[in-house]
């Protein structure tokens, strides 16, 4: 990637930091889907055919997108994120083929999406004692995808005219799962200290309970598992934590790390005048410092801050948003620019569409394809958790789900991994430099190798079985045919019964039939010690006394 990394001028950076005027939070929670165990009808059906089938029971309703909808909802913006994806991308984000007079489109994308249209705003308290902050709620949504257990949940807020600080605790603490732990005043740590879904008319439906700290550690201590935050379980509702007392079919489990991955787009006065530690919290996601142009961290820590985290290709005087700067750790994506900029500021054409379109796609496939990964590889533990060796139904099922787990793999490259998802230079920058700091080539190439191990070590199983079954089948051919060869030695027959009675015949064909199949059956199961006489007997460094105590093993009581 070009190098057009320019720093800011450090003379331009005064000591009061500049106001916020328009804040954009988009956080993304990528969580598994578990997968019904006894319902065999719920099994068949996709986690969104069920969503969809609770109809007036969920709050969720699927969302009619611009592309297939009406012409009136289709703008611009959306023309603009369309043509910025390659072919291939853009059937997994669009599908293909789709037409509004259809009835069904489940076969056309493997990507759907529902919305919740019941909370208006959003109501937060960063620490005791502040003032309550309200933010707008743009959307909440959640993506499914075809074939492939993870569901994301996709929240966007906006707010005006914030200080820095603010904004800095706003992408800090909201938008976690739960709290990390608590302090000595029994206060929850890093996370909002209190947290409300509004509706239209700003009534409470849901609030946080992150201070309620016995909670949190009796699920702990009885589950194994976090506790997802009220406020959180009421959003995701009617889905519901696995490990959760609540009834539901659709349960989910947390997959990845308990902050959910945030966008930020921010809107500031002039972004000259913020300091080099203001960017560093910002790109980082560490919340406002206590002093005035503090680091978060040791200098020699961030000393490549600029290096590793920045993109600036737009980070200079001219351009139609000049002074504009994107960071990105993996973990967060965050797009500072100049908010007297009629392009920066522009939700059609501009740099703010750019980021609720072309970038949140972006972000959305890289953070899609990490949680795939390491939902495939839970999916292996889980697995290889439920086997036992000795249990032949237990082994049959573990066969079942892990080439199950490696023809699913085989679907997810085929239709979800890709590395170049556009030739527009930003944009493929920005996709580059996530999936760089997410390190998802090395995910993909460990969980590649152990769906790989275990499908070889699956071929090699049954590969050894047919060995050994083409021995025993050789063993009892071999001894049968000493049987065949001295009976039918000059069509011989031992017993002249070719004139008998029709009865008497019957009789001798059933007691040599009986005979026959007991010594058949005997020889199989003495076949794996008598294989191991037939080597004793055709090994010349044996003496006779070795080959004859081979053979009195064959009837020997724990020979094997």
């Amino acid at each position: 990637m070009e190098d057009l990394r320019i720093a800011p001028d450090p003379t331009a950076a005064p000591h009061a930091p500049p106001t916020v005027r328009h804040l954009r939070q988009a956080l993304l929670w990528p969580v598994r889907l578990m997968r019904p165990a006894g319902d065999a009808a719920d099994a068949r059906h996709t986690p969104w055919q069920q969503l969809r089938a609770m109809g007036a029971g969920s709050p969720w309703q699927e969302v009619v997108d611009e592309y297939t909808g009406d012409a009136s909802r289709f703008h611009e913006r959306h023309y603009n994120e369309f043509v910025s994806f390659l072919p291939y991308v853009q059937r997994f984000l669009y599908g293909e083929g789709r037409s509004a007079g259809r009835a069904d489109h489940d076969g056309d994308s493997p990507m759907r999406v529902f919305r919740r249209h019941d909370i208006a705003a959003l109501r937060v308290v960063a620490r005791a004692g502040d003032a309550p902050l309200t933010l707008q709620v743009v959307h909440i949504d959640l993506y499914f995808f075809y074939d492939v257990d993870v569901v994301i949940l996709n929240v966007e807020v906006g707010a005006d005219e914030l200080s820095l600080p603010q904004a800095q605790e706003q992408l800090y603490r909201f938008g976690r799962a739960y709290p990390a732990g608590w302090g000595p005043d029994g206060s929850a740590l890093h996370c909002m200290h209190s947290v409300e879904w509004l509706d239209a008319q700003g009534r409470a439906l849901a609030c946080s309970d992150a201070q309620q700290r016995d909670a949190f550690l009796s699920h702990v201590a009885e589950h194994r598992a976090p506790r997802v935050a009220s406020h959180w379980a009421h959003v995701m509702q009617p889905l519901v934590a696995d490990h959760s007392g609540e009834p539901g079919t659709l349960r989910y489990r947390q997959i990845e790390y308990y902050r959910m991955p945030v966008m930020a787009y921010l809107a500031v006065d002039d972004p000259r005048r913020l300091a080099r530690a203001d960017f560093v919290r910002l790109g980082l996601v560490t919340g406002a410092g206590e002093g005035e142009g503090a680091l978060p961290y040791a200098e020699q820590h961030v000393s490549d801050f600029e290096q590793r985290y920045c993109y600036d290709r737009f980070w200079s005087e001219g351009g139609a948003a000049p002074h504009t700067r994107y960071l990105c750790n993996g973990h967060a994506l965050i797009v500072v620019g100049d908010a007297q900029s009629d392009f920066f500021c522009c939700r059609d054409r501009g740099v703010l569409a750019q980021f609720r379109h072309q970038h949140f796609m972006l972000f959305l496939i890289a953070h899609f394809q990490k949680a795939s990964l390491l939902m495939f590889s839970a999916q292996l533990v889980e697995a290889l958790q439920r086997l036992h060796i000795h249990d032949v139904q237990s082994v049959k099922r573990f066969k079942r789900a892990i080439r199950a787990s490696f023809e699913r793999f085989l679907r997810f490259t085929h239709r979800y991994w890709f590395h170049e998802i556009s030739e527009q230079a930003h944009v493929r920058a920005l996709s580059h430099l996530c999936a760089r700091h997410l390190d998802t080539d090395t995910l993909y190439a460990e969980v590649k190798e152990r769906i790989a191990d275990m499908n070889t070590y699956l071929e090699a199983d049954s590969l050894r079985r047919q060995a050994n079954t083409v021995v025993r089948l050789t063993v009892v051919t071999l001894f049968g045919l000493i049987g065949t060869i001295t009976t039918g030695f000059l069509g011989m027959n031992l017993l002249a019964e070719a004139d008998a009675p029709l009865w008497r015949k019957l009789v001798w064909f059933v007691v040599v039939g009986v005979l026959t199949s007991w010594l058949t059956f005997y020889t199989l199961i003495k076949s794996q010690r008598l294989s191991d006489f037939i080597d004793a007997l055709s090994d010349k460094r044996l003496t006779w006394r070795g080959k004859f105590a081979a053979l009195a093993r064959v009837w020997r009581a724990g020979a094997d």
